[in-house]
Protein backbone atom coordinates (compact mmCIF):
# COMPACT_ATOMS: atom_id res chain seq x y z
CA UNK A 1 0.00 0.00 0.00
CA UNK A 2 2.99 2.26 0.63
CA UNK A 3 4.68 1.84 -2.33
CA UNK A 4 1.57 2.89 -4.40
CA UNK A 5 1.06 5.96 -2.37
CA UNK A 6 4.33 6.97 -3.24
CA UNK A 7 4.37 6.50 -6.68
CA UNK A 8 4.42 9.65 -8.53
CA UNK A 9 1.36 8.80 -10.78
CA UNK A 10 -1.16 8.05 -7.56
CA UNK A 11 -0.13 11.52 -6.03
CA UNK A 12 -1.27 13.20 -9.63
CA UNK A 13 -4.32 11.48 -9.40
CA UNK A 14 -5.16 11.99 -5.91
CA UNK A 15 -4.26 16.28 -6.94
CA UNK A 16 -5.98 15.93 -10.03
CA UNK A 17 -9.50 14.50 -8.34
CA UNK A 18 -9.21 17.13 -5.54
CA UNK A 19 -8.84 19.76 -7.82
CA UNK A 20 -12.03 18.31 -9.66
CA UNK A 21 -13.96 18.53 -6.38
CA UNK A 22 -13.04 21.39 -4.71
CA UNK A 23 -11.17 23.55 -7.66
CA UNK A 24 -15.20 24.56 -8.93
CA UNK A 25 -15.90 26.05 -5.52
CA UNK A 26 -12.43 28.06 -5.69
CA UNK A 27 -13.33 30.13 -8.78
CA UNK A 28 -14.64 33.26 -9.31
CA UNK A 29 -17.87 32.82 -11.88
CA UNK A 30 -19.38 30.14 -13.26
CA UNK A 31 -18.36 28.31 -16.38
CA UNK A 32 -21.33 29.54 -18.14
CA UNK A 33 -20.68 33.30 -17.40
CA UNK A 34 -19.22 35.63 -20.32
CA UNK A 35 -15.82 36.62 -19.13
CA UNK A 36 -14.30 38.22 -22.31
CA UNK A 37 -14.85 38.93 -26.17
CA UNK A 38 -15.15 35.56 -27.99
CA UNK A 39 -11.82 33.86 -28.91
CA UNK A 40 -9.41 36.24 -26.75
CA UNK A 41 -6.10 35.11 -25.83
CA UNK A 42 -4.73 34.64 -22.52
CA UNK A 43 -3.95 37.59 -20.84
CA UNK A 44 -0.22 36.64 -20.19
CA UNK A 45 0.29 35.91 -24.24
CA UNK A 46 2.91 38.17 -25.49
CA UNK A 47 0.47 41.75 -25.42
CA UNK A 48 1.77 43.93 -28.22
CA UNK A 49 -0.80 46.86 -28.83
CA UNK A 50 -3.78 43.74 -27.92
CA UNK A 51 -6.31 45.53 -25.14
CA UNK A 52 -7.41 43.75 -22.38
CA UNK A 53 -10.57 43.79 -20.69
CA UNK A 54 -11.40 47.16 -19.16
CA UNK A 55 -14.57 48.74 -17.89
CA UNK A 56 -15.17 52.16 -16.40
CA UNK A 57 -17.63 53.13 -14.40
CA UNK A 58 -19.42 56.53 -15.16
CA UNK A 59 -20.46 58.52 -12.58
CA UNK A 60 -20.35 61.89 -13.47
CA UNK A 61 -21.48 64.23 -16.43
CA UNK A 62 -18.43 63.53 -18.59
CA UNK A 63 -15.10 61.05 -18.56
CA UNK A 64 -11.96 61.29 -20.43
CA UNK A 65 -10.60 57.92 -21.15
CA UNK A 66 -7.02 57.82 -22.87
CA UNK A 67 -6.38 54.71 -25.01
CA UNK A 68 -3.42 53.52 -26.71
CA UNK A 69 -4.03 50.67 -27.64
CA UNK A 70 -5.48 48.47 -30.92
CA UNK A 71 -9.45 49.08 -30.36
CA UNK A 72 -11.09 46.84 -27.98
CA UNK A 73 -13.02 44.01 -28.92
CA UNK A 74 -16.15 45.21 -27.69
CA UNK A 75 -18.14 48.14 -26.92
CA UNK A 76 -20.81 48.05 -24.49
CA UNK A 77 -22.70 50.74 -22.15
CA UNK A 78 -25.00 50.04 -19.77
CA UNK A 79 -26.82 51.05 -16.23
CA UNK A 80 -29.05 53.69 -15.33
CA UNK A 81 -29.53 57.70 -15.72
CA UNK A 82 -32.46 59.75 -13.52
CA UNK A 83 -33.58 63.35 -15.02
CA UNK A 84 -36.34 65.39 -15.26
CA UNK A 85 -38.86 64.50 -17.53
CA UNK A 86 -38.82 67.73 -19.15
CA UNK A 87 -35.24 67.45 -19.63
CA UNK A 88 -33.30 66.08 -22.96
CA UNK A 89 -30.45 63.78 -22.07
CA UNK A 90 -27.71 62.51 -25.06
CA UNK A 91 -25.30 60.50 -24.23
CA UNK A 92 -22.72 61.51 -26.52
CA UNK A 93 -19.34 59.65 -27.66
CA UNK A 94 -16.40 61.97 -28.88
CA UNK A 95 -13.34 60.22 -30.71
CA UNK A 96 -10.13 62.48 -32.05
CA UNK A 97 -11.48 62.11 -35.13
CA UNK A 98 -15.73 62.94 -34.82
CA UNK A 99 -18.48 62.80 -32.00
CA UNK A 100 -21.37 60.29 -32.20
CA UNK A 101 -24.49 60.35 -30.34
CA UNK A 102 -24.89 57.04 -28.79
CA UNK A 103 -28.76 57.46 -27.40
CA UNK A 104 -31.05 60.79 -27.31
CA UNK A 105 -33.83 60.26 -24.61
CA UNK A 106 -36.88 62.42 -23.01
CA UNK A 107 -40.28 62.01 -21.33
CA UNK A 108 -39.06 59.93 -18.75
CA UNK A 109 -37.61 59.84 -15.40
CA UNK A 110 -35.21 56.94 -15.52
CA UNK A 111 -33.54 55.65 -18.28
CA UNK A 112 -32.03 51.98 -18.66
CA UNK A 113 -29.71 51.80 -20.93
CA UNK A 114 -28.28 48.69 -22.51
CA UNK A 115 -25.96 49.58 -25.72
CA UNK A 116 -23.89 47.09 -27.53
CA UNK A 117 -21.55 47.89 -30.53
CA UNK A 118 -22.32 44.32 -32.08
CA UNK A 119 -26.26 45.09 -32.22
CA UNK A 120 -27.08 46.05 -36.20
CA UNK A 121 -29.21 48.89 -34.72
CA UNK A 122 -26.95 50.45 -32.79
CA UNK A 123 -24.44 50.24 -36.23
CA UNK A 124 -27.53 51.84 -38.19
CA UNK A 125 -28.66 54.53 -35.56
CA UNK A 126 -24.62 55.69 -35.55
CA UNK A 127 -24.55 55.59 -39.38
CA UNK A 128 -21.57 52.58 -39.90
CA UNK A 129 -21.86 49.87 -42.25
CA UNK A 130 -23.52 47.35 -40.72
CA UNK A 131 -21.10 44.20 -41.66
CA UNK A 132 -17.70 46.43 -39.91
CA UNK A 133 -16.87 46.53 -36.72
CA UNK A 134 -18.31 48.94 -34.75
CA UNK A 135 -15.44 49.46 -32.55
CA UNK A 136 -13.17 50.13 -35.42
CA UNK A 137 -14.75 53.57 -35.49
CA UNK A 138 -15.64 54.48 -32.32
CA UNK A 139 -11.57 53.92 -31.38
CA UNK A 140 -9.92 54.75 -34.37
CA UNK A 141 -6.45 55.55 -33.24
CA UNK A 142 -5.08 55.97 -30.03
CA UNK A 143 -5.77 59.09 -28.17
CA UNK A 144 -7.85 60.48 -25.54
CA UNK A 145 -11.72 59.89 -25.23
CA UNK A 146 -14.82 61.49 -23.83
CA UNK A 147 -18.16 60.11 -22.96
CA UNK A 148 -20.56 62.90 -21.87
CA UNK A 149 -23.69 62.80 -20.60
CA UNK A 150 -25.63 65.94 -20.68
CA UNK A 151 -29.26 67.06 -19.33
CA UNK A 152 -29.19 64.42 -16.22
CA UNK A 153 -26.84 66.42 -13.79
CA UNK A 154 -25.20 64.06 -11.86
CA UNK A 155 -27.66 61.08 -11.25
CA UNK A 156 -25.82 59.09 -13.33
CA UNK A 157 -24.96 55.21 -12.96
CA UNK A 158 -23.38 53.48 -16.25
CA UNK A 159 -20.66 51.02 -16.85
CA UNK A 160 -18.77 51.15 -20.17
CA UNK A 161 -17.25 48.02 -21.00
CA UNK A 162 -14.95 47.43 -23.20
CA UNK A 163 -13.80 43.67 -23.42
CA UNK A 164 -10.13 43.33 -25.00
CA UNK A 165 -8.53 40.59 -26.82
CA UNK A 166 -6.90 39.34 -23.98
CA UNK A 167 -8.22 37.75 -20.91
CA UNK A 168 -7.94 35.15 -18.26
CA UNK A 169 -5.30 32.29 -17.70
CA UNK A 170 -6.12 30.23 -20.72
CA UNK A 171 -8.35 32.93 -22.85
CA UNK A 172 -11.61 32.89 -23.69
CA UNK A 173 -13.42 30.51 -25.86
CA UNK A 174 -16.46 31.03 -28.92
CA UNK A 175 -18.99 32.30 -26.60
CA UNK A 176 -16.16 34.49 -24.42
CA UNK A 177 -16.39 31.91 -21.72
CA UNK A 178 -13.24 31.78 -19.09
CA UNK A 179 -11.35 28.59 -20.94
CA UNK A 180 -9.36 27.72 -17.63
CA UNK A 181 -12.97 27.67 -15.62
CA UNK A 182 -14.27 25.21 -18.05
CA UNK A 183 -10.90 23.31 -17.87
CA UNK A 184 -11.22 22.50 -14.08
CA UNK A 185 -15.32 21.86 -14.24
CA UNK A 186 -14.12 19.46 -16.96
CA UNK A 187 -11.77 17.32 -14.85
CA UNK A 188 -14.90 16.38 -12.84
CA UNK A 189 -16.74 15.12 -15.97
CA UNK A 190 -14.17 13.09 -17.07
CA UNK A 191 -13.04 11.64 -13.99
CA UNK A 192 -16.64 10.69 -13.36
CA UNK A 193 -17.34 8.60 -16.80
CA UNK A 194 -13.78 7.31 -16.60
CA UNK A 195 -13.51 5.75 -13.14
CA UNK A 196 -17.45 5.12 -13.22
CA UNK A 197 -18.24 3.25 -16.39
CA UNK A 198 -14.66 0.96 -15.57
CA UNK A 199 -15.80 0.23 -12.67
CA UNK A 200 -19.45 -0.62 -13.54
CA UNK A 201 -18.02 -2.28 -16.95
CA UNK A 202 -15.04 -4.67 -14.34
CA UNK A 203 -17.26 -5.19 -11.41
CA UNK A 204 -19.71 -7.10 -14.85
CA UNK A 205 -16.69 -8.54 -16.19
CA UNK A 206 -15.25 -10.02 -12.95
CA UNK A 207 -18.83 -12.06 -12.61
CA UNK A 208 -19.36 -12.98 -15.78
CA UNK A 209 -15.99 -14.29 -15.55
CA UNK A 210 -16.07 -16.26 -12.61
CA UNK A 211 -19.13 -17.73 -13.54
CA UNK A 212 -18.05 -19.09 -17.09
CA UNK A 213 -14.56 -19.81 -15.75
CA UNK A 214 -16.32 -21.83 -12.19
CA UNK A 215 -19.24 -23.48 -13.68
CA UNK A 216 -17.84 -24.04 -16.99
CA UNK A 217 -20.51 -26.20 -19.42
CA UNK A 218 -23.85 -23.85 -20.88
CA UNK A 219 -22.76 -21.23 -18.27
CA UNK A 220 -19.72 -20.91 -19.89
CA UNK A 221 -20.21 -21.57 -23.67
CA UNK A 222 -22.98 -18.73 -23.57
CA UNK A 223 -21.13 -15.97 -22.28
CA UNK A 224 -18.32 -16.57 -24.20
CA UNK A 225 -20.61 -16.47 -27.48
CA UNK A 226 -21.61 -13.11 -25.83
CA UNK A 227 -18.16 -11.83 -25.33
CA UNK A 228 -16.94 -12.86 -29.41
CA UNK A 229 -20.38 -10.97 -30.75
CA UNK A 230 -19.90 -7.92 -28.44
CA UNK A 231 -16.00 -7.94 -29.42
CA UNK A 232 -16.91 -8.20 -33.35
CA UNK A 233 -19.25 -4.89 -33.52
CA UNK A 234 -17.85 -1.70 -34.52
CA UNK A 235 -18.19 -0.11 -31.17
CA UNK A 236 -18.51 3.35 -32.41
CA UNK A 237 -21.60 3.61 -34.89
CA UNK A 238 -23.58 1.32 -31.36
CA UNK A 239 -22.23 3.98 -28.87
CA UNK A 240 -23.59 6.48 -31.44
CA UNK A 241 -27.28 4.69 -32.08
CA UNK A 242 -27.15 3.87 -27.99
CA UNK A 243 -26.87 7.44 -27.76
CA UNK A 244 -29.04 8.93 -29.97
CA UNK A 245 -31.94 6.50 -28.08
CA UNK A 246 -31.20 6.58 -24.68
CA UNK A 247 -29.99 10.11 -24.74
CA UNK A 248 -26.93 12.27 -24.26
CA UNK A 249 -26.96 12.96 -20.19
CA UNK A 250 -23.86 11.85 -18.07
CA UNK A 251 -25.56 8.52 -16.29
CA UNK A 252 -26.30 7.70 -19.51
CA UNK A 253 -22.87 7.72 -21.09
CA UNK A 254 -21.42 5.98 -18.26
CA UNK A 255 -23.88 3.34 -18.85
CA UNK A 256 -23.39 2.62 -22.87
CA UNK A 257 -19.54 2.91 -22.30
CA UNK A 258 -19.85 0.46 -19.13
CA UNK A 259 -21.62 -2.06 -21.80
CA UNK A 260 -19.15 -2.78 -24.49
CA UNK A 261 -16.11 -2.00 -21.86
CA UNK A 262 -16.89 -5.89 -19.54
CA UNK A 263 -15.23 -8.14 -21.99
CA UNK A 264 -11.56 -7.96 -21.72
CA UNK A 265 -12.46 -8.32 -17.96
CA UNK A 266 -14.16 -11.23 -18.40
CA UNK A 267 -11.85 -13.16 -20.27
CA UNK A 268 -8.89 -12.25 -18.32
CA UNK A 269 -10.79 -13.69 -15.09
CA UNK A 270 -12.08 -16.62 -16.90
CA UNK A 271 -8.63 -17.77 -18.21
CA UNK A 272 -7.78 -17.00 -14.28
CA UNK A 273 -10.40 -19.04 -12.74
CA UNK A 274 -9.88 -21.87 -14.83
CA UNK A 275 -6.29 -22.59 -13.60
CA UNK A 276 -7.68 -22.39 -10.11
CA UNK A 277 -10.58 -24.37 -10.61
CA UNK A 278 -8.64 -27.25 -10.68
CA UNK A 279 -5.65 -26.34 -8.20
CA UNK A 280 -5.25 -28.51 -5.40
CA UNK A 281 -6.56 -26.45 -2.89
CA UNK A 282 -9.82 -25.87 -4.14
CA UNK A 283 -10.27 -29.22 -4.89
CA UNK A 284 -9.86 -29.94 -0.75
CA UNK A 285 -12.35 -27.22 -0.14
CA UNK A 286 -14.77 -29.11 -2.55
CA UNK A 287 -13.96 -32.37 -0.15
CA UNK A 288 -14.30 -30.76 3.04
CA UNK A 289 -18.05 -29.48 1.43
CA UNK A 290 -17.32 -25.91 1.27
CA UNK A 291 -20.08 -24.40 -1.11
CA UNK A 292 -19.70 -23.07 -4.62
CA UNK A 293 -20.33 -19.35 -2.85
CA UNK A 294 -17.75 -19.42 -0.51
CA UNK A 295 -14.95 -21.01 -2.59
CA UNK A 296 -16.31 -17.91 -4.93
CA UNK A 297 -16.26 -15.33 -2.36
CA UNK A 298 -13.92 -16.03 0.05
CA UNK A 299 -11.13 -17.22 -2.60
CA UNK A 300 -11.43 -16.84 -6.08
CA UNK A 301 -12.57 -13.12 -5.91
CA UNK A 302 -9.51 -11.89 -3.77
CA UNK A 303 -7.24 -14.22 -6.27
CA UNK A 304 -8.77 -12.70 -9.46
CA UNK A 305 -8.77 -8.65 -7.51
CA UNK A 306 -5.47 -7.66 -8.74
CA UNK A 307 -5.72 -8.43 -12.47
CA UNK A 308 -9.29 -6.68 -11.47
CA UNK A 309 -6.80 -3.81 -10.45
CA UNK A 310 -4.50 -3.48 -13.62
CA UNK A 311 -7.85 -4.00 -15.69
CA UNK A 312 -10.00 -0.77 -13.89
CA UNK A 313 -6.30 1.53 -14.07
CA UNK A 314 -6.38 0.27 -18.03
CA UNK A 315 -9.84 0.71 -18.69
CA UNK A 316 -10.24 4.42 -17.55
CA UNK A 317 -8.13 6.05 -20.12
CA UNK A 318 -10.13 3.96 -22.47
CA UNK A 319 -13.25 5.60 -21.38
CA UNK A 320 -12.51 8.87 -20.93
CA UNK A 321 -11.15 8.87 -25.21
CA UNK A 322 -14.80 6.93 -25.80
CA UNK A 323 -16.23 10.26 -24.00
CA UNK A 324 -13.63 12.49 -25.70
CA UNK A 325 -14.99 10.98 -29.21
CA UNK A 326 -18.49 10.74 -28.48
CA UNK A 327 -18.54 14.21 -27.27
CA UNK A 328 -16.31 15.08 -30.69
CA UNK A 329 -19.04 13.90 -32.49
CA UNK A 330 -21.42 15.90 -30.62
CA UNK A 331 -23.32 12.90 -29.09
CA UNK A 332 -22.66 14.08 -25.50
CA UNK A 333 -25.08 16.28 -23.45
CA UNK A 334 -24.37 19.69 -24.48
CA UNK A 335 -24.57 20.64 -21.16
CA UNK A 336 -22.09 18.80 -19.43
CA UNK A 337 -19.17 20.03 -19.49
CA UNK A 338 -16.26 17.98 -20.30
CA UNK A 339 -12.80 18.16 -22.12
CA UNK A 340 -14.28 15.97 -24.89
CA UNK A 341 -17.09 18.52 -25.16
CA UNK A 342 -14.96 21.64 -25.27
CA UNK A 343 -12.60 19.79 -27.85
CA UNK A 344 -15.96 19.35 -29.93
CA UNK A 345 -17.12 22.88 -29.48
CA UNK A 346 -13.92 23.91 -30.35
CA UNK A 347 -14.26 22.34 -33.53
CA UNK A 348 -17.21 23.24 -34.70
CA UNK A 349 -16.97 27.07 -33.91
CA UNK A 350 -13.58 27.63 -35.83
CA UNK A 351 -10.62 27.17 -33.41
CA UNK A 352 -8.41 25.94 -35.89
CA UNK A 353 -9.65 28.91 -38.74
CA UNK A 354 -9.37 31.46 -35.71
CA UNK A 355 -5.45 29.80 -34.77
CA UNK A 356 -7.29 30.10 -30.83
CA UNK A 357 -4.48 26.77 -29.87
CA UNK A 358 -5.65 27.82 -26.13
CA UNK A 359 -8.71 26.44 -27.07
CA UNK A 360 -7.40 22.82 -28.03
CA UNK A 361 -4.16 22.75 -26.29
CA UNK A 362 -5.49 22.56 -22.36
CA UNK A 363 -8.20 19.71 -22.67
CA UNK A 364 -6.42 17.83 -25.46
CA UNK A 365 -3.53 17.85 -22.94
CA UNK A 366 -5.74 17.48 -20.09
CA UNK A 367 -7.02 14.07 -21.27
CA UNK A 368 -3.25 12.45 -22.47
CA UNK A 369 -2.29 13.47 -18.79
CA UNK A 370 -5.38 11.42 -16.81
CA UNK A 371 -4.11 8.41 -19.76
CA UNK A 372 -0.44 8.49 -18.68
CA UNK A 373 -1.37 8.83 -15.05
CA UNK A 374 -3.67 5.63 -15.39
CA UNK A 375 -1.39 3.76 -17.69
CA UNK A 376 1.08 4.42 -15.38
CA UNK A 377 -1.05 3.17 -12.29
CA UNK A 378 -2.02 -0.29 -14.38
CA UNK A 379 1.84 -1.12 -14.85
CA UNK A 380 2.52 -0.77 -11.63
CA UNK A 381 -0.10 -3.28 -10.53
CA UNK A 382 0.39 -5.43 -13.59
CA UNK A 383 4.10 -5.46 -12.01
CA UNK A 384 2.93 -6.23 -8.56
CA UNK A 385 0.79 -9.12 -10.13
CA UNK A 386 3.74 -10.70 -11.90
CA UNK A 387 7.06 -9.47 -10.88
CA UNK A 388 8.62 -11.25 -13.51
CA UNK A 389 7.31 -7.74 -15.84
CA UNK A 390 9.41 -5.54 -13.81
CA UNK A 391 12.78 -7.39 -14.72
CA UNK A 392 14.85 -5.81 -16.81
Amino acid sequence: MKDILSRKSVIAFILLALLGVFGPALLPRSPYEFAGAPFARPVWWRSGTLPANVSYEINSAETSITWDKNPPAIFSLSGKIKASPESRVTVTWRTPERKFLLAELSGESEYWLNLDGRDMIFKHALGLPLISRSVDYLFPRAGVYELRVEGAGEDISLRLSLPGERCGLLGTDQRGRDVFTLLIYGIRASLIIGVSATLIASLLGMSLGLAAGYAGGLCDALIMRAVDILMSIPTLPILMVLAGIWGKGLWQLVLILSIFSWMGTARSVRALVLTLRESQWVESLRALGAKRSYILARHLVPETAPVLLANIALGVPGAILAEAGLAFLGLSDPRLISWGRMLHEAHSFGAFTEGAWWLLLPPGLGIVAVCLIFMDIGKFLEEKIDPRLGKK
